[in-house]
Protein backbone atom coordinates (compact mmCIF):
# COMPACT_ATOMS: atom_id res chain seq x y z
CA UNK A 1 0.00 0.00 0.00
CA UNK A 2 1.03 3.64 -0.58
CA UNK A 3 1.53 6.18 2.39
CA UNK A 4 -0.49 8.60 -0.02
CA UNK A 5 -3.70 6.34 0.59
CA UNK A 6 -3.56 7.35 4.49
CA UNK A 7 -3.87 11.24 3.34
CA UNK A 8 -6.56 13.48 4.06
CA UNK A 9 -7.07 17.30 3.98
CA UNK A 10 -7.03 18.81 7.20
CA UNK A 11 -7.78 23.06 7.99
CA UNK A 12 -5.10 24.07 10.16
CA UNK A 13 -7.39 25.83 12.81
CA UNK A 14 -8.69 22.33 13.45
CA UNK A 15 -5.47 21.20 15.14
CA UNK A 16 -5.37 22.24 18.88
CA UNK A 17 -2.95 24.11 20.49
CA UNK A 18 -4.15 24.25 24.03
CA UNK A 19 -5.59 21.80 26.41
CA UNK A 20 -9.27 22.22 27.50
CA UNK A 21 -9.84 23.46 31.14
CA UNK A 22 -11.86 19.86 31.83
CA UNK A 23 -10.16 16.89 30.66
CA UNK A 24 -13.36 15.15 29.75
CA UNK A 25 -14.75 17.74 28.19
CA UNK A 26 -13.21 16.87 25.43
CA UNK A 27 -15.64 15.28 22.33
CA UNK A 28 -15.76 11.46 21.71
CA UNK A 29 -16.59 10.32 18.19
CA UNK A 30 -17.93 6.50 18.65
CA UNK A 31 -17.56 4.70 15.63
CA UNK A 32 -19.75 1.00 15.64
CA UNK A 33 -17.35 -1.01 13.70
CA UNK A 34 -20.47 -3.65 12.61
CA UNK A 35 -23.08 -1.02 11.82
CA UNK A 36 -21.34 1.74 10.34
CA UNK A 37 -23.26 4.16 12.27
CA UNK A 38 -21.09 7.06 14.40
CA UNK A 39 -22.40 9.30 17.41
CA UNK A 40 -20.82 12.68 18.33
CA UNK A 41 -20.49 12.39 22.30
CA UNK A 42 -18.79 14.14 25.01
CA UNK A 43 -15.58 12.03 26.60
CA UNK A 44 -16.98 11.48 29.91
CA UNK A 45 -20.04 9.84 27.86
CA UNK A 46 -17.25 6.93 27.27
CA UNK A 47 -18.38 5.32 30.18
CA UNK A 48 -21.75 4.42 28.60
CA UNK A 49 -19.63 2.35 25.79
CA UNK A 50 -18.09 0.48 28.48
CA UNK A 51 -19.56 -2.85 30.21
CA UNK A 52 -19.42 -4.65 33.66
CA UNK A 53 -16.72 -7.29 33.19
CA UNK A 54 -14.75 -5.20 30.56
CA UNK A 55 -11.04 -4.42 30.77
CA UNK A 56 -9.50 -0.95 30.16
CA UNK A 57 -5.41 -0.97 29.24
CA UNK A 58 -3.88 2.19 29.98
CA UNK A 59 -0.14 3.36 29.46
CA UNK A 60 0.89 4.52 32.61
CA UNK A 61 4.12 5.73 31.14
CA UNK A 62 5.31 9.27 32.14
CA UNK A 63 6.60 11.70 30.02
CA UNK A 64 10.04 13.11 31.05
CA UNK A 65 11.15 17.21 29.93
CA UNK A 66 13.10 16.05 27.20
CA UNK A 67 13.95 19.02 25.43
CA UNK A 68 17.27 20.72 27.14
CA UNK A 69 18.80 23.82 25.85
CA UNK A 70 22.68 24.54 26.25
CA UNK A 71 25.77 25.68 24.66
CA UNK A 72 28.57 24.26 22.99
CA UNK A 73 31.52 24.56 25.30
CA UNK A 74 34.06 25.77 23.40
CA UNK A 75 32.25 27.85 20.98
CA UNK A 76 29.36 28.94 23.04
CA UNK A 77 27.01 28.19 20.02
CA UNK A 78 23.46 27.29 21.24
CA UNK A 79 22.53 23.51 21.47
CA UNK A 80 19.48 21.90 22.03
CA UNK A 81 19.51 18.43 22.71
CA UNK A 82 16.26 16.00 23.08
CA UNK A 83 16.50 12.94 25.45
CA UNK A 84 15.16 9.82 23.06
CA UNK A 85 16.30 6.71 24.95
CA UNK A 86 17.96 5.93 28.29
CA UNK A 87 20.95 3.74 27.36
CA UNK A 88 22.32 3.27 31.18
CA UNK A 89 24.95 4.83 32.64
CA UNK A 90 24.17 8.46 32.35
CA UNK A 91 24.10 7.57 28.94
CA UNK A 92 21.21 8.93 26.63
CA UNK A 93 20.43 8.44 22.51
CA UNK A 94 19.67 11.99 21.71
CA UNK A 95 18.89 14.17 18.76
CA UNK A 96 21.16 16.89 18.75
CA UNK A 97 20.05 20.56 16.43
CA UNK A 98 22.07 21.53 14.98
CA UNK A 99 24.28 18.42 14.67
CA UNK A 100 26.52 18.66 12.61
CA UNK A 101 28.97 20.05 14.69
CA UNK A 102 28.57 17.81 17.33
CA UNK A 103 31.15 15.16 17.10
CA UNK A 104 32.19 12.82 19.36
CA UNK A 105 34.32 14.66 22.22
CA UNK A 106 32.25 17.52 21.69
CA UNK A 107 31.08 18.70 24.80
CA UNK A 108 27.48 20.87 25.88
CA UNK A 109 26.60 23.00 29.46
CA UNK A 110 23.66 23.24 30.48
CA UNK A 111 22.56 25.51 33.52
CA UNK A 112 25.68 27.16 34.36
CA UNK A 113 27.66 23.81 34.11
CA UNK A 114 24.72 21.97 36.40
CA UNK A 115 24.74 19.78 33.88
CA UNK A 116 27.21 18.76 31.41
CA UNK A 117 27.03 16.18 28.25
CA UNK A 118 29.81 14.79 26.07
CA UNK A 119 28.98 13.37 23.23
CA UNK A 120 30.47 9.52 22.38
CA UNK A 121 29.22 8.62 19.18
CA UNK A 122 26.94 9.24 16.08
CA UNK A 123 24.56 6.37 15.94
CA UNK A 124 21.38 5.08 13.04
CA UNK A 125 19.59 8.45 11.77
CA UNK A 126 22.68 10.97 13.35
CA UNK A 127 21.52 10.89 16.83
CA UNK A 128 24.32 11.15 19.09
CA UNK A 129 24.94 9.26 21.66
CA UNK A 130 25.53 11.35 24.90
CA UNK A 131 26.84 10.93 28.39
CA UNK A 132 26.12 13.37 30.94
CA UNK A 133 27.48 14.39 34.53
CA UNK A 134 26.50 16.41 37.13
CA UNK A 135 25.94 16.75 40.64
CA UNK A 136 22.77 15.58 42.67
CA UNK A 137 19.49 13.70 41.67
CA UNK A 138 18.87 13.50 37.65
CA UNK A 139 15.05 14.14 37.65
CA UNK A 140 15.73 16.73 39.89
CA UNK A 141 18.18 18.41 37.25
CA UNK A 142 15.97 17.16 34.39
CA UNK A 143 12.78 18.76 35.98
CA UNK A 144 14.33 22.39 36.44
CA UNK A 145 16.39 22.50 33.27
CA UNK A 146 14.21 20.26 31.36
CA UNK A 147 11.22 21.26 29.08
CA UNK A 148 8.28 19.30 27.47
CA UNK A 149 9.31 18.30 24.34
CA UNK A 150 5.90 19.02 22.41
CA UNK A 151 5.29 17.96 18.97
CA UNK A 152 6.28 20.75 16.48
CA UNK A 153 2.54 20.79 14.91
CA UNK A 154 1.58 23.03 19.10
CA UNK A 155 2.94 26.11 18.46
CA UNK A 156 1.84 27.29 21.89
CA UNK A 157 3.65 27.44 25.11
CA UNK A 158 2.40 24.97 27.65
CA UNK A 159 1.53 26.55 30.81
CA UNK A 160 0.89 23.49 33.01
CA UNK A 161 3.56 20.72 32.35
CA UNK A 162 0.68 18.42 33.94
CA UNK A 163 -1.16 18.54 30.94
CA UNK A 164 0.50 16.73 29.00
CA UNK A 165 0.82 14.38 31.23
CA UNK A 166 -2.04 11.71 32.02
CA UNK A 167 -3.62 11.65 35.39
CA UNK A 168 -2.34 8.15 35.95
CA UNK A 169 1.52 8.99 34.67
CA UNK A 170 4.07 6.73 36.90
CA UNK A 171 6.95 5.34 35.11
CA UNK A 172 9.09 8.06 34.33
CA UNK A 173 10.30 7.43 30.43
CA UNK A 174 8.38 8.57 27.65
CA UNK A 175 9.46 11.22 24.86
CA UNK A 176 6.13 11.76 23.67
CA UNK A 177 2.76 11.55 25.84
CA UNK A 178 0.50 8.71 25.33
CA UNK A 179 -2.52 11.38 24.62
CA UNK A 180 -5.28 9.28 24.23
CA UNK A 181 -5.28 8.69 27.86
CA UNK A 182 -5.15 12.54 28.50
CA UNK A 183 -9.00 12.67 28.46
CA UNK A 184 -8.99 10.80 31.44
CA UNK A 185 -10.07 12.55 35.05
CA UNK A 186 -9.77 10.13 38.14
CA UNK A 187 -13.17 11.09 38.77
CA UNK A 188 -13.54 9.22 35.43
CA UNK A 189 -11.47 6.16 35.81
CA UNK A 190 -13.67 5.87 39.38
CA UNK A 191 -16.67 5.83 37.80
CA UNK A 192 -15.50 3.21 35.33
CA UNK A 193 -14.17 0.72 38.36
CA UNK A 194 -17.25 1.52 40.05
CA UNK A 195 -19.17 0.25 37.38
CA UNK A 196 -17.38 -3.28 36.92
CA UNK A 197 -14.60 -2.28 34.21
CA UNK A 198 -11.44 -3.53 35.27
CA UNK A 199 -8.61 -1.47 34.43
CA UNK A 200 -5.07 -2.37 34.08
CA UNK A 201 -1.54 -0.69 33.57
CA UNK A 202 0.97 -1.45 31.30
CA UNK A 203 3.89 0.61 30.47
CA UNK A 204 5.28 1.84 26.98
CA UNK A 205 7.98 4.50 26.92
CA UNK A 206 7.03 6.90 23.67
CA UNK A 207 9.57 7.56 21.38
CA UNK A 208 9.77 10.29 18.79
CA UNK A 209 10.00 7.20 15.90
CA UNK A 210 6.20 6.97 16.46
CA UNK A 211 5.54 10.23 14.95
CA UNK A 212 8.14 10.40 12.61
CA UNK A 213 6.97 10.84 9.28
CA UNK A 214 7.21 7.82 6.56
CA UNK A 215 9.30 8.34 3.95
CA UNK A 216 9.17 5.81 1.97
CA UNK A 217 6.69 5.32 -0.86
CA UNK A 218 5.08 1.88 0.13
CA UNK A 219 4.34 1.33 3.65
CA UNK A 220 5.71 -2.06 3.68
CA UNK A 221 9.35 -0.57 3.74
CA UNK A 222 8.73 1.80 6.37
CA UNK A 223 10.52 0.24 9.80
CA UNK A 224 9.66 1.43 13.08
CA UNK A 225 12.21 2.52 15.80
CA UNK A 226 11.75 0.26 18.85
CA UNK A 227 10.60 1.27 22.44
CA UNK A 228 10.39 0.14 25.88
CA UNK A 229 7.54 -1.99 27.35
CA UNK A 230 5.81 -3.82 30.70
CA UNK A 231 3.96 -5.94 31.25
CA UNK A 232 3.68 -6.91 35.11
CA UNK A 233 1.75 -9.98 36.72
CA UNK A 234 -1.25 -7.76 37.61
CA UNK A 235 -2.18 -6.56 33.80
CA UNK A 236 -1.21 -10.23 32.45
CA UNK A 237 -3.84 -11.78 35.24
CA UNK A 238 -6.60 -8.71 34.62
CA UNK A 239 -6.16 -9.14 30.33
CA UNK A 240 -6.27 -13.09 31.10
CA UNK A 241 -9.30 -13.44 33.41
CA UNK A 242 -11.30 -10.99 31.00
CA UNK A 243 -10.59 -12.77 28.09
CA UNK A 244 -11.62 -15.97 29.74
CA UNK A 245 -15.06 -14.32 31.06
CA UNK A 246 -15.71 -13.03 27.75
CA UNK A 247 -15.54 -9.53 28.38
CA UNK A 248 -13.40 -7.07 25.88
CA UNK A 249 -10.32 -5.96 26.31
CA UNK A 250 -10.75 -2.05 25.47
CA UNK A 251 -7.45 -0.46 24.82
CA UNK A 252 -6.56 3.37 25.59
CA UNK A 253 -4.19 4.54 22.81
CA UNK A 254 -1.83 3.06 19.67
CA UNK A 255 0.60 2.85 22.18
CA UNK A 256 -1.37 0.56 24.88
CA UNK A 257 -2.60 -1.72 21.14
CA UNK A 258 1.15 -2.25 20.39
CA UNK A 259 1.89 -3.48 23.51
CA UNK A 260 -0.49 -5.93 23.82
CA UNK A 261 -0.19 -6.84 20.33
CA UNK A 262 3.82 -7.15 20.69
CA UNK A 263 3.16 -9.15 23.82
CA UNK A 264 0.12 -11.43 23.23
CA UNK A 265 0.19 -15.09 22.38
CA UNK A 266 -1.85 -16.34 19.52
CA UNK A 267 -4.90 -16.77 21.58
CA UNK A 268 -4.54 -13.15 22.55
CA UNK A 269 -3.37 -13.90 26.56
CA UNK A 270 -0.72 -11.74 27.82
CA UNK A 271 2.21 -13.31 30.10
CA UNK A 272 4.92 -11.19 32.25
CA UNK A 273 6.90 -9.62 30.18
CA UNK A 274 9.69 -6.73 29.14
CA UNK A 275 11.46 -5.62 26.18
CA UNK A 276 11.89 -3.65 23.21
CA UNK A 277 9.13 -3.45 20.16
CA UNK A 278 9.07 -2.32 17.08
CA UNK A 279 5.95 -3.73 15.74
CA UNK A 280 4.47 -2.08 12.94
CA UNK A 281 0.72 -2.42 12.59
CA UNK A 282 -1.06 -1.65 9.07
CA UNK A 283 -3.96 -2.92 7.12
CA UNK A 284 -3.82 -7.08 6.80
CA UNK A 285 -2.40 -7.21 10.63
CA UNK A 286 -4.74 -9.33 12.56
CA UNK A 287 -5.46 -8.29 15.70
CA UNK A 288 -4.75 -10.77 18.77
CA UNK A 289 -5.75 -8.77 22.20
CA UNK A 290 -7.22 -5.74 21.20
CA UNK A 291 -11.39 -5.58 21.03
CA UNK A 292 -12.03 -2.40 21.44
CA UNK A 293 -9.81 1.01 20.62
CA UNK A 294 -9.86 4.54 22.16
CA UNK A 295 -7.69 6.90 20.51
CA UNK A 296 -7.11 10.79 18.87
CA UNK A 297 -7.63 11.81 15.65
CA UNK A 298 -4.13 11.26 13.98
CA UNK A 299 -2.05 13.04 11.38
CA UNK A 300 -2.39 12.36 7.66
CA UNK A 301 0.33 9.54 6.16
CA UNK A 302 1.11 8.86 10.02
CA UNK A 303 1.93 5.27 11.37
CA UNK A 304 -0.68 5.98 13.73
CA UNK A 305 -3.35 6.54 11.32
CA UNK A 306 -2.53 3.42 9.39
CA UNK A 307 -3.29 1.18 12.72
CA UNK A 308 -6.55 2.61 13.16
CA UNK A 309 -7.41 1.38 9.43
CA UNK A 310 -6.15 -2.27 10.12
CA UNK A 311 -8.46 -2.25 13.00
CA UNK A 312 -11.64 -0.82 11.36
CA UNK A 313 -10.97 -0.10 7.53
CA UNK A 314 -9.04 2.15 5.97
CA UNK A 315 -11.81 4.13 3.95
CA UNK A 316 -14.22 4.00 6.34
CA UNK A 317 -11.52 5.55 8.99
CA UNK A 318 -11.06 8.02 6.39
CA UNK A 319 -14.56 8.67 5.47
CA UNK A 320 -14.99 9.26 9.56
CA UNK A 321 -11.79 11.48 9.39
CA UNK A 322 -13.58 13.56 7.11
CA UNK A 323 -16.75 13.72 9.06
CA UNK A 324 -14.85 15.01 12.15
CA UNK A 325 -13.29 17.73 9.98
CA UNK A 326 -17.13 18.85 8.87
CA UNK A 327 -18.08 18.91 12.46
CA UNK A 328 -14.56 20.59 13.93
CA UNK A 329 -13.40 17.83 15.87
CA UNK A 330 -9.90 19.19 17.57
CA UNK A 331 -6.56 16.95 16.06
CA UNK A 332 -4.18 15.76 16.97
CA UNK A 333 -2.05 15.34 20.61
CA UNK A 334 -4.23 18.25 22.37
CA UNK A 335 -7.81 17.05 20.22
CA UNK A 336 -10.83 15.16 20.27
CA UNK A 337 -10.90 11.45 20.90
CA UNK A 338 -12.49 8.92 18.74
CA UNK A 339 -13.56 5.31 20.00
CA UNK A 340 -14.25 1.82 17.63
CA UNK A 341 -16.28 -0.16 19.50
Amino acid sequence: MNVSDFNYELPEELIAQDPLLKRSDSRLMVVHRDTGEIEHKIFSDVIDYLNPGDCLVINDTKVIPARLMGVKEDTGAVIEILLLKNKGDNVWETLVKPGKKMKPGAVVTFGDGILKGEVLEVVEDGNRLIKFTYDGIWEEILDSLGEMPLPPYITHKLLDKDRYQTVYAKNSGSAAAPTAGLHFTEELLKKIEDKGVKIARLTLHVGLGTFRPVKVETIEEHHMHSEFYMISDECAEIVNETKKNGGRIISVGTTSTRTLESAANDDGTLKPCSGWTNIFIYPGYKFKCVDSLITNFHLPESTLIMLVSAFYDREKVLEAYKIAVEEKYRFFSFGDASMFI
